[in-house]
Formats: C-alpha cells, structure tokens, sequence
C-alpha cells in the first residue's frame, strides 16, 4: 500500500530523515518506535505530503511520485495522495467551537461537497463505530482526551481513507483512557484497514502492529515483525530503546 524509498527531508539546513526506506503492506499495521526526534512523526507527515520530501520516492495505493531538491510535486498529485490518507494527530486538534458530529462532518461538507445531512448521517455512523454516538452533540471541552481521540479516528475515516496514519494517537493519554483508543484502532486492525503508526506505547505496537521499524537520527535501524523484534532484537541500539519501552511499561 505504502512504499518509501530514500525519503530525505531537511529543515532549516539539518536534514531529519537520512534515506528512510519502508514498505507498508496493504491490510496491515505498521508502528515506528523509536526516540523522540528520530523523524517518525516527520516520516508521516512526507507520507500524507504536510511535508513533501527533498529527495526520494514515494508510492500510495497506484499513484507514485518522486522527488528532487528545490522541485514541488504538482498540486493534483498531492491531493490524489492525500484523499487516500486520513491523518489522526497526537493531539486530537478538534475544532473545539464545533460538536463532535460537526468535528466529523466538516471534512466532507467542506472539502467532498457533500450535503449537510448526508455528511451528518456518516458522521453518527462512525461515532457510533467508535463507540460515542451519545456523544455526538458534546463540545470537546466536555469530552475525556480519550473521548477526543475516537472522535478524531472518527473524523479521519469520514472521507474512506485507504490508510490512516496516526502520530502517537495514546501518548497524550494516562492508561485508561488509552485503552479505549487502543481498542478502537485494534477493531480497526481486525477489519483490515491499513495504517501506518508511530507511538511509544510497546502494548500498542506489541497488540496491533504485524510489523515494527525503529527509527532513530532519521535513519531505520531494524525493522520486522513485530514480535521477534520485541522479544530479540538484532541490533544494540534497538535492544536498548526496546529495553527502556518494557521498563516504563511495567513501570
């Protein structure tokens, strides 16, 4: 579904992603570890094209594009790329002046063009999927950050994205309420949706993700099932990132 190659990305002269290579199968679920500014919430953005590459490829569902330094991708070709993509934030970035069911709706009355009750009818329906349709009329405010996030998965899918990429969707969250984002993206996993994540929560990764790639200095160090990374992982510095995941986890 999604393959990178040699993605490099530069800010300000410091260039964050050294030749990042990454495939991500259709179906599944794939989860980057890896310290804080390593590139992975960098890495997503270059994939939804919030930050388009300097150099490299980049191939979604049938649309490839390349990229050179100095060169912008051409606008129809971004837009292809992101009407397949939904992007869920780490912060939920709810518009807090909407409800719930208008946070899910804007997307498809103002960017899809669809009828107010049309978008309002699928709005509920993924409310409901991510179990908050009581809470359809709510104001962000009112809502736990857990509350906030389904919301947010909810306004992500609203458009039948074919990959949701979601930037450390628990990490603003204590355990209880990340539970119930985990069991929704898990339900998600089950039915196949494709999604490409980067957390630091290991029962996360370890509970929904087939695959996992650490990333740190912008650069993959290992990648592999997920499992067998977590339980044996090759490389030294994986092992010690991984060892720290474990010990906050029991923590």
């Amino acid at each position: 579904m999604i393959e990178l190659r040699g993605i490099r990305k530069s800010f300000a002269g410091h260039e964050v992603l050294h030749g990042v290579d990454v495939v991500v199968p259709e179906g599944q679920v794939t989860a980057l570890i890896g310290p804080s500014g390593s590139g992975k919430s960098t890495l997503l953005r270059c994939v939804n094209l919030l930050d388009a590459p300097d150099a490299g490829r980049l191939t979604l569902g049938e649309e490839t594009l390349e990229f050179q330094p100095g060169r912008h991708p051409a606008r129809p070709a971004v837009q292809r790329i992101r009407q397949q993509t939904g992007m869920v934030f780490q912060n939920f970035q709810l518009f807090p002046h909407q409800t719930a069911v208008q946070n899910v709706m804007e997307g498809l009355v103002t960017v899809k063009g669809w009828s107010r009750d049309r978008a309002r009818e699928r709005a509920l329906g993924l409310l409901d999927k991510v179990g908050l349709l009581e809470k359809a009329d709510a104001w962000p405010s009112s809502l736990s950050g857990g509350q906030q996030q389904r919301v947010a998965i909810a306004r992500a899918l609203a458009p039948e994205p074919r990959v949701l990429l979601c930037d450390e969707p628990t990490s603003a969250l204590d355990p209880g309420l990340a539970a119930e984002v985990v069991a929704v993206l898990a339900d998600l996993a089950a039915e196949g949706m494709t999604m490409l994540m980067a957390t630091h929560d290991l029962r996360l990764a370890a509970q929904i993700a087939r695959q996992t790639v650490f990333l740190q200095d912008g650069a993959v160090i290992e990648s592999g099932p997920s499992a067998e990374l977590f339980r044996n992982p090759r490389d030294p510095r994986t092992q010690r990132f991984v060892a720290t995941l474990k010990a906050d986890t029991a923590a």
